[in-house]
């Protein structure tokens, strides 16, 4: 084997060491801001939770179209600034949105959940993070 072809091989190797660095790196970055969107979400649902049972007191309704629309092109805009695809977003949000609703119609159809002031003992709020069903 000759000095070219070790050198080769040390490079090579060298080259993956220096690209499995760069790929845990990232994936590092990746997981914390997984871990980010998660508890982002967590905050967000213990909000939505709230209006649902405001709705239910008030019987409003679970679903506010005219806002739902206001909030898609308001993200839309967010995404389109921040170089994400605006679709992806839309779809994201159409998510998020539809899985709100199926908790304020659920807490509509709970009189002692939607009478409640205190929610600290509702489990839904004990978990960090989306409602339950």
């Amino acid at each position: 084997m000759s000095t070219s072809d070790t050198s080769d091989k040390s490079d090579t190797r060298d080259m993956d060491d220096t690209v499995t660095a760069e790929l845990t790196r990232l994936r590092e970055s990746i997981d914390n801001i997984d871990a980010a969107v998660v508890h982002m979400l967590a905050e967000r649902f213990k909000c939505t939770q709230q209006v649902g049972l405001l709705k239910a007191r008030h019987h409003l309704p679970p679903a506010d179209p005219a806002r739902e629309a206001r909030q898609i092109a308001r993200l839309r805009q967010l995404a389109e600034t921040a170089h994400l695809d605006p679709a992806f977003a839309e779809k994201l949000l159409n998510f998020i949105i539809a899985e709100v609703i199926r908790h304020h119609e659920r807490i509509a159809v709970e009189p002692h959940t939607a009478d409640r002031t205190d929610d600290t003992d509702n489990a839904d709020n004990t978990t960090g993070g989306a409602p339950r069903p």
